[in-house]
């Protein structure tokens, strides 16, 4: 059976909200470096304002789930962006940095709403084996979001200033949201009218964080984008310094790889509905440790290489992982895909950061060699997940 009308739109603003979400979320990667030089502050100092992002959101998905089963999905869908909407026009006018991390934080926050309830509406709405195609489209929106935010903000913000970049992207993020509210559909929800009590949604996030079947899901998001945001938090760093010397305003195309993240996604999807998906997540954890060798490399070719291969790693298992949050939930639904949502994002913040730690005391090579633990930690966990899935001794089905 042909998706309908209704269901097409209804990812068609996913998609939306999920560009929303991650063009105003890693925007400020692309701006690191300009950042750092006007400001005369270290590139661990700069890569706050991409962490106190994805911090604010970690902080507030569950909460925002926990709304979520009171007033719906899609109500807090709306609010989030309007929210969104509002204060990453704003934060690019905080007068110190204090206050631009602060703002960065709070508009993390608001960004947290359509982060904790995005995928829960998918599976809850669409009949299940068309989920992960599903998922895959609105990872995709996220990807070409971070593609935009990252190719945009960095040349402007290297051309006139970092405070116009962010607010140019700010204002793409404004007609994004408009889009989303046209094309999401009304009463695509089929509540129940039980009302979640507070209590019932911590018990239902202390049972997830008690079973295996979901905690290695969180840990994977926990490890992989921790690995990749590393990576891309210092990307620019290592371009414009020896031996590349790479102009600031071009170092930012280096970001447009991220449309073979947006493929892989989609391929990612497909595979799910031949084989079992903890095959896929392993397979995206094997490529971003593989991608190690090519991005130690001095040439800039074989860098590109090495950088396309671990985007291409983490689009597989991400989406994968995220898709894996809510099928494996046997309750509580919300809160198991808000916790995958806090784990990743969690990993992103902290993860992003110490790299920056690494690279002021070893340089690239210290990145690189974080990402790497990190990717054979992750592969490891999906290749026990795999095998267990395969022999029946997780108990889970072909979909978990």
């Amino acid at each position: 059976m042909r998706p309908d009308g209704r269901e097409r739109s209804l990812v068609a603003a996913l998609f939306v909200s999920g560009f929303a979400t991650f063009s105003q979320l890693f925007d400020a990667q692309a701006i690191l470096p300009s950042l750092a030089s006007d400001l005369g502050i270290s590139s661990a100092t700069a890569s706050l304002a991409v962490s106190a992002t994805t911090s604010g959101i970690a902080v507030s998905v569950l909460p925002w789930a926990w709304l979520s089963d009171r007033i719906g999905r899609t109500a807090v869908m709306r609010i989030s962006l309007i929210a969104t909407t509002v204060l990453a026009l704003a934060a690019p006018l905080a007068p110190t940095l204090e206050a631009l991390i602060a703002m960065r934080a709070v508009t993390g926050v608001a960004l947290g709403g359509i982060q904790a309830v995005a995928m829960a509406l998918l599976v809850e709405v669409l009949p299940r084996h068309r989920v992960p195609a599903a998922a895959a489209v609105y990872i995709t929106g996220n990807t070409i979001g971070g593609v935009t935010g990252r190719v945009i903000a960095g040349p402007v913000s290297e051309l006139l200033h970092w405070r116009v970049g962010l607010l140019v992207v700010a204002g793409i993020g404004l007609i994004a949201c408009l889009l989303f509210f046209v094309l999401l559909p009304r009463g695509i929800e089929q509540r129940d009218g039980r009302v979640v009590s507070m209590r019932e949604a911590l018990g239902n996030v202390g049972h997830h964080l008690s079973r295996w079947t979901t905690v290695s899901i969180y840990v994977q998001g926990f490890l992989v984008m921790g690995a990749f945001t590393a990576v891309y938090n210092y990307l620019g760093f290592h371009l414009i310094d020896d031996p590349f010397r790479v102009p600031a305003a071009l170092a930012s195309l280096f970001f447009l790889v991220y449309f073979a993240g947006a493929a892989s996604a989609r391929v990612a999807g497909a595979l799910a509905a031949r084989i079992p998906p903890w095959a896929v997540v392993l397979g995206g954890g094997v490529a971003v440790a593989l991608a190690a060798l090519p991005m130690q490399a001095t040439s800039i070719g074989v860098l590109l290489a090495g950088i396309t291969l671990l985007t291409v790693g983490t689009f597989m298992a991400h989406p994968m992982s995220s898709t894996l949050s809510g099928l494996a939930a046997d309750r509580g639904r919300a809160q198991s895909t808000a916790l995958y949502q806090l784990s990743w994002l969690a990993g992103a913040a902290l993860w992003g950061w110490f790299g920056g730690v690494l690279y002021d005391e070893l340089g690239w090579s210290g990145v690189v060699g974080l990402s790497t633990a990190l990717a054979i930690g992750a592969a490891g966990i999906a290749a026990s997940r795999a095998w267990a899935t395969r022999t029946g001794l997780s108990g889970e089905g072909r979909t978990a």
